[in-house]
């Protein structure tokens, strides 16, 4: 019997122990967690601070208890993996009361996700100023919000998580100002794209702020001030920080573990570190052929697709029943097979009438293929 360790219990942790357990009936499969929530709604924060999602219990999608009963795995939060020992295949835990102990496993998996980025600005870690990154920082928020009766405030970064919060403190009834250093907000679509969502934060009366960057933040008896680099000030009662994220490393920079050019822990096509049997997901890996091209920021991207892939197929890796595929994404074969997916795709698109998504889901990518078109539903 193997028995699996999984370091982090949130998307990527707690879908690929499920799916390990669907491939491995008999492994003993145990979860650590160091905070005390696993498998929450991460894209739901943001609407649970501003009002949107009213109940705090939506935001759970599994308890631990639910969670291990149903899947018969060992969870186990507040206890945080402080060392990992690959020669002899151990991992040190410190719990909640502060006690370390040692835990074996076979194969270990690492996803620990990563971690908000706080540049080393005067005053940044003054009171009223935030990130959101768990459920505990939506806690924290959302009861500063209410109890100092913020009415202002200050979102530094244009990103998905920073618009995000910006249309729910709007929504919650608080002026927003959003700061952004580049020309535009949404960095990863085009310009053209991102000029309708100014348009529409003006309208909407929020402050938009963009070629614009924090020198540093200032407390004052009315709250706080934030201040620009064109000289600008801004005064707030509470600032969100979404400057970005780093991946979460420490463990596996401990166990000497080789990371990717941009910090994230190396993995290869299947996965696995450079330490056979230790493996790494999410955030906080790295590769350069594409292993985790869809769920390395997946978690900024609304868990976009790669969270939810990546982990459904790590089980199947862990367990040895499948093989990932070995295909380069610089190759002449990956660029004719995404040239055909996207033919594929704008044909879709192409069809006309008043089809359902159901309807059209049931078209496979051959018929779609064909010059022949489905008779529209009327």
């Amino acid at each position: 019997i193997m028995k699996y360790v999984i370091i982090g219990g949130v998307a990527g942790g707690a879908t690929a122990a499920a799916r390990l357990r669907r491939v491995d009936e008999m492994a003993e499969i145990l979860l650590l967690e160091k905070g005390p929530y696993i498998s929450y709604a991460n894209c739901g924060l943001p609407y649970y601070i501003g009002g949107v999602i009213a109940e705090r219990e939506k935001l759970l999608v599994q308890t631990p208890e639910s969670f291990g009963k149903r899947f018969r795995i060992d969870v186990r939060v507040q206890n945080e993996v402080i060392a990992i020992h690959p020669k002899n295949k151990t991992v040190t835990i410190r719990n909640v009361e502060g006690k370390e102990y040692d835990e074996s496993y076979d194969k270990l998996l690492l996803s620990p996700g990563a971690n908000p980025v706080k540049p080393p600005l005067e005053g940044i870690n003054s009171e009223g100023i935030f990130t959101l990154r768990n459920v505990e920082d939506t806690d924290h928020i959302k009861a500063y919000i209410s109890d100092k009766q913020v009415k202002r405030a200050v979102v530094v970064g244009a990103g998905f998580i920073g618009l995000e919060m910006a249309e729910n403190l709007h929504h919650a009834g608080v002026h927003v100002s959003v700061v952004e250093m580049g020309n535009q907000v949404m960095a990863p679509i085009d310009f053209s794209m991102a000029a309708p969502i100014h348009q529409h934060l003006l309208q909407k009366g929020v402050s938009l702020y963009l070629e614009e960057g924090v020198t540093h933040f200032k407390r004052t008896d009315n709250g706080i001030t934030v201040f620009l680099k064109s000289g600008k000030a801004i005064p707030a009662d509470m600032v969100l920080l979404s400057i970005g994220v780093r991946p979460a490393t420490a463990l596996a920079q401990q166990a000497g573990l080789k990371l990717g050019e941009m910090g994230g822990i190396w993995v290869d096509y299947n996965l696995m570190t450079t330490i056979p049997g230790l493996y790494a997901i999410g955030e906080a890996n790295f590769s350069d052929h594409g292993a985790n091209r869809l769920g390395a920021s997946a978690l900024m991207q609304g868990l976009a697709d790669g969270y939810f892939v990546l982990p459904y197929t790590i089980g199947d890796y862990l367990s040895h029943k499948i093989q990932a595929p070995k295909v380069k994404t610089d190759t002449k074969a990956f660029d004719e097979a995404e040239k055909g997916v996207k033919e594929k795709i704008a044909k879709l698109f192409a069809i006309k009438g008043k089809q359902s998504v159901d309807d059209i889901h049931k078209l496979s990518l051959i018929h779609i293929s064909e010059p022949t078109r489905p008779e529209p539903i009327s």
